[in-house]
């Protein structure tokens, strides 16, 4: 079990664009910024730092301590994070704090630790045990039980826009950037160190990222921005917005139910010793790290976001909001049943097989040869949808009938408003399966869907302008405006006007028919804006009035 959770993995679901390429080679600073970086896709760069003088001089197997100590100085302060939950640092302010302490102290406390992790190497020796290392197995077999976590992370080699920051600045004269980043406008230069085994929480960088492991070994997963949804980062308002509200160790899916699917979008790779691996700005990571484990990354600003002018801000979060939304709002009804799901579905339908008790109990009344044939033309599977959606309505009908109208309108609407808001990060099924009206037109084909109305029209004028101005949800009410337009693009315009002029005329009231379709188009488009603002930035918002 624990060889898998060691291994790479590369998810199930996950596009094969977005998979971290691989090098053997460091390419070029032209190539890497022509053929890798504009993809916003995570490489791998094995053995890139060979040679490098930090790579060389850090290694605490071999001294790395006792040269940081004497290169950094007895008295340099440095800021650590120190965790409230054991070796899982999270993002959220409360879950830690930064405290500050001398760089000597905390390189001491490594020793400390290498120490008890020598003997315990001694002793498995000593007893005969014995294996091949791996790069886990090196600095693992001691976990620290100390509730004193701490963490050297984000301590500045480099910072452009506040120097005074620099309190590893020492450092710098060791690092040897990757030849491909040559040329490159660093914002920052970071060193990091674990001096027992640690884990962060799931988060992303608002800057490229190539993170590069001087000593020891990092695993590390991804996922692609797009994979935001079952993440469930923090509001976007919040401190710490760029971290996953998901624990890493024991998530509970039944807050977070799109989460029991992060794995699935996920890959995880091994960055050993001399190893770097480029993370594009807005990629999720989680990093595990052995004992005594050191880093350093390089931070930039991509392309995009140096270009991006702040004067158009306003359009850009307008435009991308409507991108996200279109997708959302096709995603729903591209996961639709398949038509032989949908026969087997027509089979086991209670009520309905054989003669349909509310179609029987509607065509007692008229039995025209008119009205026959129109039911006649229809193929067998699109009579059973018209016998489903007339069932809805006579039962929603004989619903009002036992139940008094007003005091049921006034006091149901709150309370489901109120469950609806509840359920929002707990019920992530799809609009599409709330919508009973939605589920049944869905699979039928536009033209059948047309013969269908326009039976319904001659036929059941009654049940139509019902199912239109009271049993047709906000779902229902987008798919049959698709489906109204995909009539209109296999018609003449003299075809479509005359459908329209037959539907709307089984309506008292036409303008309150168009008026009903439109206001619940908009009501799903709503919806749709508001899963938008639920999965990506954790922000629920009410329609307003």
């Amino acid at each position: 079990m624990q060889a898998e959770k060691d291994a790479e993995f590369v998810g199930a679901a996950l596009d094969a664009g977005l998979r971290a390429a691989r090098f053997s080679l460091p390419p070029s600073s032209e190539e890497f910024a022509a053929s890798i970086e504009p993809k916003n896709v995570p490489a791998v760069f094995r053995g890139v730092l060979k040679g490098s003088a930090a790579l060389s001089r850090w290694d605490p197997l071999y001294g790395g301590l006792d040269y940081l100590l004497e290169k950094v100085g007895p008295d340099v302060a440095v800021e650590a994070m120190m965790s409230n939950t054991g070796h899982v640092f999270y993002g959220d302010l409360r879950s830690h704090e930064r405290v500050s302490i001398l760089f000597s102290t905390f390189m001491q406390s490594c020793k400390s630790h290498l120490g008890h992790l020598n003997a315990a190497s001694d002793s498995s020796k000593d007893k005969g045990i014995g294996k091949e290392s791996t790069c886990s197995d090196k600095m693992c077999p001691a976990r620290s039980e100390n509730s004193e976590q701490l963490y050297l992370a984000q301590v500045s080699i480099l910072n452009t826009e506040n120097k005074d920051r620099s309190s590893l600045e020492v450092l710098k004269e060791d690092i040897q950037e990757p030849i491909f980043l040559k040329g490159k406008s660093f914002s920052s230069i970071n060193f990091w160190m674990s001096r027992a085994h640690m884990r962060s929480s799931t988060h992303y960088d608002p800057h490229h990222n190539l993170l590069c492991v001087m000593a020891g070994c990092k695993k590390v997963t991804l996922w692609s921005p797009s994979a935001s949804p079952f993440l469930y980062p923090m509001p976007v308002y919040g401190e710490a917005s760029n971290h996953s509200c998901v624990s890493i160790e024991e998530p509970d899916y039944s807050s977070y139910t799109r989460a029991k699917y992060m794995k699935e979008y996920s890959e995880r790779v091994i960055l050993n010793c001399g190893d770097a691996l480029f993370i594009p700005e807005g990629w999720y990571h989680q990093v595990d790290s052995d004992d005594l484990t050191i880093a350093i990354n390089f931070w930039w600003k991509s392309r995009i976001m140096t270009e991006m002018l702040e004067h158009m801000d306003g359009y850009y979060l307008r435009r991308i909001m409507r991108r996200y939304c279109i997708v959302i709002w096709t995603f729903p009804l591209m996961s639709s049943f398949s038509h032989s799901e949908r026969n087997n579905d027509f089979q086991s339908t209670d009520g309905l097989s054989g003669g349909s008790q509310p179609f029987n109990k509607v065509t007692n009344s008229d039995t025209s040869d008119k009205k026959g044939a129109a039911l006649q033309s229809l193929k067998p599977c699109t009579l059973q949808a018209l016998y489903e959606l007339m069932s809805l309505v006579h039962n929603s009908v004989e619903a009002v009938d036992q139940n008094d109208r007003a005091e049921s309108a006034s006091q149901d609407t709150s309370v489901c408003q109120n469950n609806e808001r509840k359920k929002t990060a707990a019920d992530d099924s799809s609009l599409l399966e709330k919508d009973p009206v939605a589920k049944i037109i869905l699979p039928v084909e536009p033209l059948e869907l047309r013969s269908m109305l326009l039976a319904m029209v001659h036929t059941f004028p009654r049940t139509l302008e019902g199912l239109v101005l009271n049993i047709l949800g906000p779902t229902g009410a987008e798919i049959l405006t698709r489906k109204f337009d995909e009539m209109d693009q296999g018609s003449t315009p003299e075809e479509q006007a005359e459908f329209y002029k037959i539907f709307y005329s089984a309506f008292g009231d036409q303008y309150a028919a168009m008026d009903a379709l439109l206001n619940r188009k908009e009501l799903y488009s709503f919806k749709v804006f508001q899963s938008v603002l639920d999965q990506y930035l954790r922000v629920r918002v009410d329609r307003p009035s």
